[in-house]
């Protein structure tokens, strides 16, 4: 036999190997593995020759199953799962290419080229390594730091989108800004203020250079935040403590599928959203089975837009989701500190920008958490002669990620707890983007400033952080209505009282997505997914309330390019009909997008929602003004929302939940 047909004969049984492993032992919604990657890699290469290697992957996720076949399946689980399928997003000749690969059978089923104008994909790492890279070779730069009396080895550069503001043709730029390092590693407070090159980056190249201002770089001193570089005299010492499960951990992993307490569900990982949380069902106990809450929930998107009009601060208005991806920024957690020591632990991947595999160990922990809180509780003291106390510890499961863009490390957090609640947080924290300046006390500020002065030379800008999740919630099933609950105040007028008001509940049910547009804090409400095809035993229709945190409503003009791209935020709640394509807020292409395909452009179509298949999507934010103890690292800002079943069970679901036994805990003087 020729070597040539040794090598084919090797060549067939590897990829029936391969293949034969994609498609057994796969729950439908697990994110693609390694070998699968490697399959998109191989077929999309093969279709699309490219002599000049230039073609990229920008995104490749599965594409998820639809709702009907993936429901079937779970109806009779050892039925044939649906097909395995990628959604892949490639940049080839300056086009976007759109390709749906069928992982089961292994062809490309679909290829679109994205021929519009008002959008790139997601910004690759790889991408952005090279173009930071590009400064150091490019003599304007060079003579740019030797003019500041800097040492290039001591610069360190970084990649910023540049966003949209009304021109006609928006090429694929990045623009570059950078930093010096000498004497500290919070790079991110010594800006090289002034200094900006732009990047084209299907070529590579620097297609613009400035060099506008002659600003002072701040001082290293005081910026230091590693623990080894620390000098006395030092803060707080924190006692040690153990965390002991002498039961061992009360939650199961098979695969993806977790299980804990009176919970089951799904967690996948996406490069660009992150985690997600599918099939998220509660034991009833009455009931004696599983019940729907969630079908699916992730970050959609985050826009973060900075509040500095001047030349070199403008454009900074970031969707990090959708231009840098959460997924991607995802970085190993740190066990005992990241996730306390009874963690475990799932490593995560996603493709590079040639397609190969990139693994993120431990990129997601999952842990319970005892927090010291209380389930419920009550004391009856009024029985005569006897004293009755019952109380019960909370005892919570976290599935927890953090994200790392740029200056910013995100905390993501899902919290399910026994009661049926899901409470959803997020922690900001990392380094503040500041800018360079030549103040050096509050009374030199005879302008605006767009901030706060922090330090010598360095004002953290006024900025917004806006999250919006993705939440499709299939409560008791997919049949679904959104009701605003209002609270009303009434007037006695009839004398029958000696009050004169009291307040009360006037039900509102969601007919259309214009219904359901709401800007919280205008009016008090409880927002209700019910379903109304099922009712509790008095007559109630079951639901999940949403439970809003802080309430932050964005403050730039509808008409600015910015607040047009991310026109989703301008309300906090939207329900829209589910439909497999509407996924991401902002947008498919949210790199120098020009707003017209977003969560705020769908829903003008105001389809039908009462008694459908629908969508919760709900924005939370914050308006950061920076302070001094944000510097020069940032105490974390924590803030969330809660999904909470209403009338979902017919009593107290955690009445008899059995608390765990106590083990003393002894400290030593």
């Amino acid at each position: 036999m020729a070597a040539s047909t040794l090598k084919l004969v090797f060549f067939l049984l590897f990829t029936f190997f391969t293949f034969s492993q994609i498609t057994s032992s796969h729950h439908p919604l697990d994110p693609l593995t390694p070998s699968e990657f490697k399959v998109v890699r191989t077929l999309v290469k093969k279709s699309y020759p490219s002599p000049k290697h230039n073609l990229t992957f920008q995104y490749i996720s599965l594409d998820e199953p639809d709702k009907p076949a993936l429901h079937s399946w779970l109806s009779k689980p050892k039925s044939k799962p649906p097909p395995r399928r990628a959604f892949v997003i490639t940049r080839l000749n300056r086009q976007s290419h759109e390709l749906i690969v069928d992982l089961s059978n292994r062809y490309i089923v679909s290829d679109k080229v994205y021929n519009g104008n008002d959008g790139y994909p997601l910004l690759t790492l790889d991408e952005q390594t090279v173009a930071s890279e590009l400064p150091f070779s490019y003599k304007p730069f060079i003579d740019s730091v030797k003019k500041r009396r800097l040492n290039l080895s001591e610069v360190v550069c970084s990649t910023f989108s540049v966003g949209w503001f009304g021109e006609e043709h928006s090429g694929r730029v990045i623009k570059i800004l950078c930093f010096y390092i000498e004497g500290s590693a919070n790079l991110y407070v010594r800006p090289l203020e002034g200094v900006s090159l732009l990047v084209d980056l299907d070529e590579l190249k620097i297609v613009e250079y400035y060099d506008r201002a002659r600003v002072p770089v701040p001082k290293a001193e005081g910026t230091e935040y590693r623990r080894s570089k620390q000098k006395p005299p030092f803060g707080p010492r924190l006692n040690r403590f153990a965390i002991e499960q002498p039961d061992g951990p009360g939650f199961k992993i098979n695969g993806h599928k977790i299980s804990w307490a009176n919970w089951e569900f799904h967690v996948g990982f996406d490069v660009r959203a992150g985690p997600i949380i599918s099939l998220a069902s509660i034991y009833d106990l009455e009931k004696g089975t599983y019940r729907q809450v969630l079908y699916r929930g992730f970050v959609s998107e985050l826009f973060v837009p900075y509040m500095d009009p001047t030349e070199e601060w403008y454009y900074k208005t970031f969707f990090d989701a959708g231009e840098f991806g959460f997924g991607q920024s995802a970085l190993p957690l740190e066990p005992l500190a990241d996730c306390p020591a009874n963690a475990a632990f799932i490593d995560a991947y996603y493709a590079g920008e040639d397609g190969t595999p990139v693994k993120i160990s431990n990129a997601i922990c999952i842990f319970e958490q005892h927090s010291g809180s209380v389930l419920w509780r009550h004391t009856e003291i009024a029985i005569p002669g006897e004293v009755i106390t019952e109380v019960r510890p909370e005892v919570s499961l976290i599935v927890r990620m953090v994200t790392t863009i740029g200056n910013y490390d995100y905390i993501l957090n899902w919290e399910f707890k026994p009661s049926g609640s899901i409470k959803i947080g997020v922690g900001l924290t990392g380094i503040l983007e500041v800018k360079a300046v030549d103040y050096t006390h509050t009374s030199q500020i005879k302008e605006e400033a767009y901030g706060t002065l922090l330090a010598k030379n360095t004002i953290g800008v006024y900025h917004d952080h806006f999250l919006t999740y993705y939440l499709d919630l299939d409560v008791d099933g997919e049949a679904n209505s959104f009701v605003k609950n209002n609270l009303v105040t009434k007037r006695v007028t009839d004398k029958s009282s000696l009050r004169k008001s009291y307040w009360t509940v006037e039900s509102d049910i969601a007919k259309i997505e214009s219904d359901a547009k709401i800007q919280l804090g205008l009016k008090p409400s409880e927002l209700v997914v019910v379903n109304p095809n099922k009712k509790t035993k008095p007559g109630n229709n079951i639901g999940y309330r949403l439970i809003p945190g802080s309430i932050s409503n964005p403050l730039l003009s509808s008409d600015d390019f910015p607040q047009i791209r991310g026109a989703f935020t301008n309300y906090n709640v939207w329900v829209t009909p589910y439909n497999k394509s509407e996924k991401w807020a902002g947008g498919q292409y949210i790199d120098r997008s020009h707003g017209d395909d977003t969560l705020a452009t769908w829903s003008l179509r105001n389809r039908g929602i009462e008694n459908k298949d629908i969508v919760l999507w709900y924005t939370m934010g914050f308006h950061h003004v920076p302070c001094q103890e944000d510097f020069p690292i940032m105490p974390t800002l924590s803030g969330g929302f809660e999904l909470r079943p209403t009338n979902f069970f017919e009593s107290n679901p955690v009445l008899k939940t059995k608390p765990p036994n106590h083990v003393n805990c002894t400290t030593k003087p």
